[in-house]
């Protein structure tokens, strides 16, 4: 009798525990086919995402250059993305990063400090336009007002730090393939001789994606740099139409006649992108491409709030 008791026990212990691990198997299963079907349905959304940011630039009146990546899955959609397109202020996010390269490489030392010469002084300089010629500045304090304002003359006080086979050096070594520099800021005599400061949006969305991961020569540098675009304060392009209470634009602008740009980051609440859309316009006014920038932003926003 206790034989069979114990042959019982045994033989319910070993139904529960297969129970058991059979249950856990189909919820694990549920599990899966759940998020297999998530994911299909977001596949489908993301096709429609590329469709509609697809009509939207067929029907803009200029070139338009673009990468947006979800920075989750690895998605990407993108448009004339190897076209190259004067970079106007977009050059300085790598003039800032080739800074940080060449203190490594112990070339400069950004507590060192830098003269303003008359001939860096121009036009679209919030900051540095009302400091006199021959003004100091500390090199590194010189990137808020290049990032976050767009100052010319910041820029240019930057650029002379170096020679620009040097500049151009350093855009290689991080990974830029047609990133280029080869005039100041404002030269537009420089420009009328056909000497152009050149990039792409895929470039953009390389170097953008090597600070999200914290992969730009080491953690606290990459974190620097996206804290200085985060404060960026010409906000009418990426950030224009999202809801600023929930998202974070992580960008920089960039602006010349028929030229309008922007490129970054924006971190929401289910799931982060990136984004680079470069226009070369052919309207009198940027309105239409800062509009054209904004609605595209808008778009891809709604894919992570609807899916």
């Amino acid at each position: 009798m206790k034989i069979k008791i114990k042959l019982l026990i045994i033989s319910l212990v070993v139904l529960a525990t297969a129970a058991f691990f059979s249950y856990n198997i189909y919820r694990r299963h549920l599990i899966i086919v759940a998020e297999q079907n998530l994911l299909e349905r977001k596949k489908a959304a993301w096709l429609c995402l590329n469709d509609d940011l697809k009509s939207k630039i067929a029907s803009f009146k200029g070139k338009v250059a673009l990468v947006v990546e979800d920075l989750n899955t690895g998605w990407v959609i993108s448009f004339n993305e190897n076209i190259l397109m004067p970079s106007a202020s977009l050059v300085k996010i790598p003039i800032m990063l080739s800074c940080y390269y060449a203190q490594q490489e112990g070339r400069i030392n950004l507590k060192g400090s830098l003269r303003l010469k008359s001939f860096q002084k121009v036009s679209g300089s919030k900051v540095l336009g009302d400091s006199p010629v021959g003004s100091r500045f500390v090199i590194e304090e010189l990137f808020d007002p290049m990032i976050t304002l767009s100052d010319n003359s910041a820029a240019n006080v930057l650029i002379g730090l170096m020679g620009f086979n040097d500049w151009n050096m350093y855009f290689k070594k991080m990974g830029l393939k047609n990133t280029n520099i080869v005039r100041n800021m404002m030269d537009f005599r420089s420009r009328r001789r056909g000497r152009e400061n050149y990039t792409t949006a895929v470039d953009m969305a390389y170097i953008l994606e090597k600070l999200y991961r914290r992969q730009f020569l080491s953690q606290e540098i990459s974190e620097k740099c996206l804290i200085l675009l985060s404060q960026q304060k010409i906000n009418d392009r990426i950030p224009r139409k999202l809801p600023q209470d929930e998202i974070l634009a992580v960008h920089k602008t960039g602006l010349e006649r028929h030229i309008c740009h922007d490129v970054g980051i924006v971190y929401t609440r289910k799931g982060n992108f990136l984004i680079c859309v470069l226009v070369k316009h052919e309207n009198k006014f940027a309105q239409p491409a800062k509009k054209l920038i904004s609605e595209i932003a808008l778009s891809i926003y709604n894919y992570y709030n609807s899916s």
